[in-house]
């Protein structure tokens, strides 16, 4: 009785790191990972080029610098036409934005 006890505490505590996965399993989960790191990167790259544009959009209306653009951005407004139509309160609501670049643009509508 005390000998199974031990035999069973020895297969325990020295287990050897057998798994169940075989070469190709394993083999198909690096190409796996290798596929979705790739897709992360270029939508990451995708991402940054657009909100690169939507930024270089944004410094089209009167008055708005690269700095307030991006600031816009980071806001929610990705869109010159969703700045324009926004309230004067969300506006100004964004760190960058003052007063007289809200007058500016509201002459817009």
């Amino acid at each position: 009785m005390i000998s199974k006890f031990l035999s069973k505490v020895k297969s325990i505590l020295f287990k050897s790191a057998v798994t169940s996965e075989t070469p190709l399993k394993k083999e198909k989960k690096a190409a796996k990972s290798a596929k979705t790191k790739t897709k992360t990167k270029t939508k990451t790259k995708a991402k940054a080029l657009n909100s690169k544009k939507n930024i270089e959009t944004l410094t089209t209306l009167p008055g708005v610098g690269a700095k307030s653009a991006k600031a816009l951005y980071e806001a929610g407004f990705k869109t010159t036409k969703a700045v324009i139509a926004a309230d004067e309160k969300d506006l100004l609501a964004v760190s960058g934005v003052g007063i007289n670049l809200v007058k500016k643009l509201k002459k817009l509508k």
